[in-house]
């Protein structure tokens, strides 16, 4: 079973993604999807783009937040990740949780087909048959919440990842969900400053939990960060790429927001 507390945000959220899960289940057998990921576009090296020198941002379409409501009420997927890939983003991230965050897979798939960076599915992924999904609709990398799945499962999930060429992002929040991703053998670690049960906060947590990550794994640092001194101060503390979404979303001109974070000219 997930390590979730009964009645938290991740709890709902969770219990909507399994009805919805279910009844597309129905709807398109893994049959078919696994016929798509084996027939798409290849997969593009999320792992690479966050290992290169300099400040690496994971740039995050996200049409809406739980906490803040809708981010962006004219959301054009192609005009945003062009504008993103312009301004020097090293991966992008695009929601498909349609209920809570307002997204969707075609906003992935126009994203992903307008650029050339890769590109990670963020979503609840918790069943085979979404990983399957993932790659049918083009995606380079997903991500997995130790916080929402069992030990046995976030180890099957990465495995299949792998098989599909698609390294997943595992995201912590606790020491103790740390420990399990690196037992999972997780080789993208993003610790998320929000709480997912409280939905507080704090980019303290990153600076606590980064000693913990083995230099061989990939450090990524999600949440709450919103200015270029931020990224400075955590990639000396030891982080190799940041997933930013709400400061761009909000920005009138999230290219120029990008830029300004990197300390580049808009």
């Amino acid at each position: 079973m997930a390590r979730t507390n009964a009645g938290t945000f991740l709890d709902r959220i969770l219990e909507a993604r399994r009805a919805s899960v279910e009844h597309r289940k129905k709807v398109l057998p893994e049959t078919a999807l696994r016929y798509g990921a084996k027939h798409g576009t290849p997969v593009r090296d999320f792992p690479a783009a966050l290992r290169r020198e300099g400040l690496n941002v994971i740039a995050e379409l996200k049409p809406a937040s739980p906490s803040r409501g809708v981010l962006r009420p004219n959301f054009d997927a192609v005009a945003l990740a062009r504008a993103l890939e312009s301004a020097g983003a090293a991966a992008l991230s695009v929601l498909t949780e349609e209920e809570f965050f307002g997204g969707s897979l075609k906003n992935l798939r126009d994203a992903r087909k307008n650029g050339g960076l890769p590109v990670l599915r963020k979503d609840f992924v918790f069943d085979p048959w979404q990983v399957w999904e993932t790659r049918a609709n083009d995606a380079d990398s997903f991500l997995l919440i130790v916080a929402a799945l069992s030990d046995a499962r976030l180890r099957e999930l990465l495995a299949l990842g792998r098989e599909l060429a698609m390294e997943a992002l595992v995201e912590v929040h606790t020491a103790e969900e740390l420990d399990l991703a690196l037992a999972a053998g997780a080789r993208i670690i993003g610790v998320n400053n929000r709480d997912l049960k409280t939905l507080t906060v704090s980019v303290d947590v990153s600076f606590g939990l980064i000693e913990r990550i083995p230099d061989e794994c990939i450090a990524v640092s999600e949440s709450g960060l919103r200015s270029h001194g931020d990224l400075v101060r955590l990639r000396e503390a030891g982080f190799d790429a940041f997933l930013i979404g709400e400061s761009l979303m909000e920005a009138a001109k999230p290219g120029a927001a990008l830029a300004q974070l990197l300390g580049r000219p808009a």
